[in-house]
């Protein structure tokens, strides 16, 4: 059979980049009455920006194939017969080598919608140096009731902390309830490192401000505080990608902002919806200079972090 063949949509069925999307009208998100093909197109109009922050890394897959509310399973690992635009990467677990998932471009991308993904959280490595992290994601996950302020201040202090340090740092609402710092590194430490640096940082921040932080997972230490989330930064653990939505009612999506519009409100406030008419007026990439920041973390460094700061 041609390409050509393979991708032609049959009765009932549609094309998104090329890609042929079965039941193309299921509502993914009913209170939006967003479908299958609405979500697909919405990927395909922002891959500029979704792409860099996906590609060529290893997936976790929040998968929804009947929409929203329905029931939703997470998957990390390829199974049998994946569409060609859907690449295997084999890496080694505890157990045994498993293969995780990757996408080249955006036709992978939007055969993550044909298999019902609502969130894409990739690994903070490339499946070419699968063990050598090039970000550092600390999650500001605020317990019910803190106010987003604080949650802002979090992250402002966040990255105050990590510029004493010399590292610049992004920021990215969570399209949930807080905010992800981001670091972007070169890839040559380890997990290992990479985790006891992440846990450094955040312990810091909860010495010096103990009655807003806690890097304790315990729900009874985290009533009425932010949990600095550092765990995000261990081997196979997965951060929600830039740009992805979130199965969550009115269709968030995880979005990078410039610093200076942290007080403009929630996590949730760009949307499927509104998020295009954003990308579309904005007058520079808030993440500008992102993927050209060339900074990297060592053991010496996380023995500098712990004793200049202390």
């Amino acid at each position: 059979m041609t390409t050509a063949a393979r991708h032609r949509a049959m009765p009932g069925e549609t094309q998104v980049a090329e890609v042929r999307l079965t039941h193309p009208d299921r509502v993914l998100y009913p209170e939006q009455g967003l479908t299958k093909r609405d979500l697909a197109r919405f990927y395909e109009e922002i891959s500029d920006w979704i792409l860099p922050n996906v590609v060529e890394r290893p997936l976790s897959l929040l998968r929804c194939p009947e929409g929203r509310g329905k029931q939703c399973f997470f998957q990390k690992h390829a199974t049998a017969g994946l569409p060609e635009y859907l690449k295997p990467v084999k890496i080694k677990e505890s157990a045994g080598a498993s293969q995780y998932l990757y996408v080249e471009g955006v036709k992978g991308l939007v055969g993550l919608v044909q298999m019902g993904v609502l969130e894409i959280h990739p690994w903070g490595s490339r499946v070419g140096r699968v063990e050598t992290p090039d970000l550092l994601t600390l999650d500001l996950d605020p317990a019910p009731g803190v106010p987003w302020a604080r949650v802002a201040d979090a992250a402002r202090r966040a990255r105050a902390l990590l510029e004493e340090l010399g590292l610049a740092s992004f920021v990215k609402t969570s399209g949930g309830k807080g905010l992800h710092v981001v670091v972007p590194l070169s890839p040559r430490a380890s997990w290992l490192t990479l985790k006891h640096f992440s846990q450094a940082i955040a312990e810091e921040l909860v010495r010096r401000h103990p009655k807003d932080y806690t890097a304790t997972l315990s729900k009874s230490a985290r009533a009425g505080k932010i949990f600095l989330d550092y765990l995000r930064n261990t081997r196979g653990a997965t951060a929600v990608a830039a740009y992805s939505t979130r199965a969550r009612a009115g269709a968030p999506v995880s979005t990078p902002l410039a610093w200076d519009e942290l007080g403009g409100g929630g996590s949730d406030r760009f949307t499927v919806k509104s998020l295009p008419k954003r990308l579309a007026t904005l007058k520079t990439d808030p993440w500008a200079g992102y993927f050209k920041t060339r900074q990297s973390i060592s053991g010496k460094f996380l023995a500098a972090l712990k004793r200049e700061l202390r």
